[in-house]
């Protein structure tokens, strides 16, 4: 009679050391939360002056954003302007704010017509400080002497850094800017296609 020959049992492989992991080899790095790309950094003074400006930008009325390609691709809507011959007090109240300006030796007075081109003003007037102090001051007298003629602000942004003030009283927003400032966010390019109005005195 055969007699039956007995299988060794199998014998479980042993655990690597490691973790289960063949030794002198790393875990693969974990990407990042963004996607494995790395945190940009903006190089040189440039890259900083240009970080540290962006943080005092005012957030409402800053340099209009670019159009996405799709809406550049349409054919842009005529600019209707309003009759010249209709009243605007929106202009007397800009050429207030200019002269007030000027008594305290603002400098580069430029007054834009955006009627027809901008949803939240009719005119921009843009005036240059020497210093964060001096921007305060004109901000000011420009504030004190709208008020006494009756045009009370809706808002008022930028006196925290005073590189940037921003005076909104409705149909005439007034933008006190630093030299620096002004140059770098350059609004007369972004209003180019706007009339200017003529200051007088």
């Amino acid at each position: 009679m055969a007699t039956k020959r007995k299988t060794p049992a199998k014998k479980a492989p042993a655990r690597k050391a490691h973790g289960g992991k063949a030794p002198g080899k790393r875990a693969p790095a974990r990407k990042s939360s963004a996607g494995g790309r790395p945190a940009f950094k903006a190089g040189g003074s440039k890259g900083k002056k240009k970080q540290a400006l962006e943080r005092k930008l005012p957030r409402k009325y800053g340099p209009r954003r670019k159009l996405p390609r799709s809406i550049g691709r349409e054919a842009a809507p005529p600019v209707v302007r309003p009759d010249a011959s209709l009243p605007d007090p929106g202009r007397d109240t800009a050429l207030a704010v200019a002269a007030a300006g000027l008594e305290k030796k603002a400098e580069d007075l430029l007054i834009f017509d955006v009627r027809g081109l901008s949803s939240y003003a009719d005119y921009l007037v843009l005036m240059t400080a020497d210093s964060d102090r001096q921007a305060g001051a004109i901000a000011d007298h420009v504030d004190q002497q709208l008020k006494a003629a009756g045009h009370g602000k809706i808002a008022v942004e930028g006196y925290e850094t005073g590189n940037w003030i921003i005076v909104d009283y409705g149909d005439v927003v007034t933008h006190v800017m630093g030299r620096e400032t002004r140059t770098f966010y350059d609004l007369e390019g972004l209003w180019a296609d706007a009339p200017r109005v003529e200051i007088k005195g």
